[in-house]
């Protein structure tokens, strides 16, 4: 691990995480740790499912590296980056302290962000517009094993594939999106979602909960999605003139800066 004054970070205004389920396997800990050294921002936003409850309760699963993103954001707190937490629903026990601030964290049951330019953004997990989650829970527990499942099949696959030394590639997102329902129901998510923001007036919504990386204009309001830390390693920004942006990050812990450019981030392709 390098030492983190010798890392210049870039610097945004506002940076978008969620979906990190932190207590899982899955949770790609190493890489967010990455992330978090080479980026800074103004503004934090934690959009949901940063922990998950739901699988702590089956079972323990806490290493040092989950402990060290947690340290990681409240130190970013402590310098002065202004850290929203709005949970979701894996973490919905933490809706239960909106309102509080816990060592510089405010929790909130939602947000609204002026960006740079002027427009204003709803903040939410997004899992109000699930009707799995809302309205059949033992059915978004079944999926979750499901999906669980298909994370540890994800493992064992590309462990296969270091040994060819070919890059990392999630199976469990090839197989998703090959699924027409799947595609359906995010095509009706991302819907509903920015229509509720244009109810509100607003002019854009950030949110997770479908881990889909995306940025797209639904009749006139900016919907975004800024992904998740378990298959696609993203996140949305924010940069000093307003514009929004994913990026994919693919930096390691084993060889972080192996040069200036190696500490970017790559675009995602949207």
């Amino acid at each position: 691990m390098p030492d983190e004054d010798s890392v210049t970070p870039v610097h945004w205004r506002t940076i978008y995480l969620s979906d990190i389920h932190l207590g899982t396997r899955g949770c790609r800990a190493d890489l967010l740790l990455d992330f978090l050294r080479h980026n800074e921002s103004d503004y934090l936003y934690l959009v949901g499912d940063i922990v998950d409850g739901w699988r702590l309760r089956r079972w323990w699963y806490w290493p040092q590296a989950h402990n060290d993103v947690v340290q990681k954001i409240l130190r970013k707190a402590r310098k002065g980056t202004r850290v929203y937490y709005v949970p979701g629903n894996h973490d919905e026990m933490a809706r239960d302290y909106c309102g509080l601030n816990f060592g510089g964290v405010n929790v909130v049951r939602e947000a609204i962000h002026a960006t740079a330019d002027g427009k204003r953004l709803l903040v939410i997990h997004g899992d109000e517009f699930d009707g799995i989650v809302r309205y059949a829970r033992w059915l978004a527990m079944l999926g979750d094993w499901a999906y669980a499942a298909a994370l540890n099949l994800n493992t064992a696959f590309n462990a296969g594939r270091r040994l060819l030394r070919l890059p990392y590639w999630s199976l469990s997102a090839y197989l998703k999106y090959k699924v027409k329902n799947a595609v359906q129901f995010i095509g009706d998510f991302e819907t509903a979602v920015a229509a509720h923001a244009r109810s509100r007036g607003l002019d854009g919504v950030v949110c997770g909960h479908i881990h889909h990386a995306r940025i797209r204009d639904i009749d006139g309001v900016r919907y975004c999605n800024d992904g998740d830390w378990v298959e696609s390693c993203t996140a949305l920004v924010e940069d000093d003139d307003g514009q929004m942006r994913v990026l994919r990050w693919t930096g390691t812990v084993a060889s972080p800066i192996e040069a200036p450019a190696a500490a970017r981030p790559r675009l995602a392709a949207e």
